[in-house]
């Protein structure tokens, strides 16, 4: 474990914001945080929870409360990790930026979450281009509390430790397998559809677009669909996915073998992201409004 905590962030070239990655664990140097960054860390929880009444699934709100997280200030890891591992053995390591994959699903096979240790600055309230430590720590980590959630994000990351080892067709299926569940996934419940994705739950714009906008598609989830179709990084999503609960991403993840997944799709054309398909289970077909052309990673 690193001694001293760095704040490792994205660098802007004249090609945009380049990833930079690093695999350190450290201490999270909770004395060090200034008043300024308890404060955006309050402005940013009050408001998420306000938007959030009524949209969050309701495992994500109560496991919140059940952790003790507050607008008072930054929360202490170790204080929550008392609640996650009696909960569900799970506990978070602080680190100081970006992940490389392997990295990344090693810890999770490992039932440790990484939790960037900094907070975005006052400037970048309504938007940051990289994970910091209230879209980890808010965002990702009440859902941990929930076993069959716990489960499923440990056995994605074994998944991905076994993918990483097919090559980058593999990697890329189970990247965009993230991205629509973990990142940006909603769930079908008796009172309507509610958000679980964390991308999602840390966003103010998003949690209002994507369940009452027209624009974007809202499709039965499907882990092959999923794996085959291209996602945004810049914008809002085109397409959301929805889950009926819990129990079919862990299902979708444990119960087959991927190798046979990836064969059928070796070689095959992505997806766009808006696309719609003949075999979709529809809730909702997007208008588009908004729509950029290009730009689907």
């Amino acid at each position: 474990m690193s001694s001293e905590a760095r704040r490792v962030e994205h660098q802007m070239t004249d090609k945009g914001y380049v990833p930079v990655y690093t695999t350190a664990v450290v201490e999270q140097p909770w004395a060090s945080y200034s008043p300024t960054d308890h404060a955006v860390w309050g402005q940013l929880f009050r408001r998420q929870r306000e938007i959030l009444q009524g949209r969050a699934c309701p495992e994500f709100l109560t496991a919140m409360d059940a952790m003790g997280m507050s607008d008072a200030q930054i929360p202490k890891f170790e204080e929550l990790n008392v609640h996650l591992q009696q909960a569900t053995g799970w506990k978070l390591i602080a680190v100081e930026g970006l992940l490389p994959e392997l990295t990344f699903f090693e810890h999770l096979a490992a039932r440790e979450f990484p939790v960037t240790w900094w907070i975005r600055r006052p400037d970048q309230i309504d938007y940051i281009s990289e994970p910091d430590l209230f879209h980890d720590l808010f965002g990702h980590v009440p859902l941990l509390m929930n076993p069959v959630f716990a489960d499923y994000m440990q056995a994605y990351g074994a998944g991905g430790v076994r993918a990483s080892t097919f090559g980058p067709e593999p990697l890329a299926n189970l990247t965009r397998l993230y991205w629509y569940t973990v990142e940006f996934g909603l769930i079908d419940t008796p009172e309507g559809l509610r958000i679980y994705g964390a991308g999602i739950l840390s966003s103010k714009g998003e949690s209002i677009h994507c369940l009452e906008s027209a624009a974007p598609n809202r499709i039965g989830f499907d882990v092959q669909r999923v794996m085959q179709t291209r996602y945004r990084i810049d914008t809002y999503q085109k397409t959301y996915f929805v889950i009926d609960g819990f129990d079919q991403l862990f299902k979708a993840t444990v119960d087959p073998d991927f190798g046979p997944i990836y064969y059928r799709m070796k070689g095959a054309e992505s997806i766009p992201a808006g696309s719609v398909l003949d075999t979709d289970r529809v809730f909702n077909r997007g208008s588009g409004e908004g729509w950029l052309a290009d730009g689907d990673v």
